[in-house]
């Protein structure tokens, strides 16, 4: 996975996602949850390299950034909770996927008892 396509085109095989340019700015692009409107992926072009940027858990945001240089705190979001990934061809692909899909995960709606959204 090293371009935008690609990372938009995955990202949209998950379920009750779309995706979506908030800025009016072709460079920014986001993938939300349907339902809530939330981002769970910004994809982004910067320093020749597309970026993705991804919520993680804080145990799994330092691990990924000690693993792979290409993975640093976020840029334009909160470093505390968002790892950006660059797609320089250094990050194997299932692990972007892993990360991505972690993302989706903390951002998808919660659930009320009994089930309902």
């Amino acid at each position: 996975m090293t371009t935008r396509k690609e990372a938009a085109a995955w990202c949209l095989t998950l379920k009750d996602v779309y995706e979506d340019y908030p800025f009016h700015d072709p460079n920014w692009c986001v993938i939300r949850h349907r339902s809530s409107r939330k981002v769970f992926v910004w994809i982004f072009d910067r320093d020749g390299y597309v970026w993705i940027n991804v919520k993680c858990e804080p145990g799994w945001r330092d691990f990924w950034r000690q693993t792979y240089a290409s993975v640093i705190p976020a840029y334009h979001l909160n470093k505390e909770h968002w790892n950006s990934i660059i797609l320089d061809g250094t990050v194997p692909e299932a692990e972007i996927q892993r990360m991505i899909l972690e993302s989706y995960d903390l951002t998808a709606p919660k659930k009320k008892k009994g089930g309902a959204l």
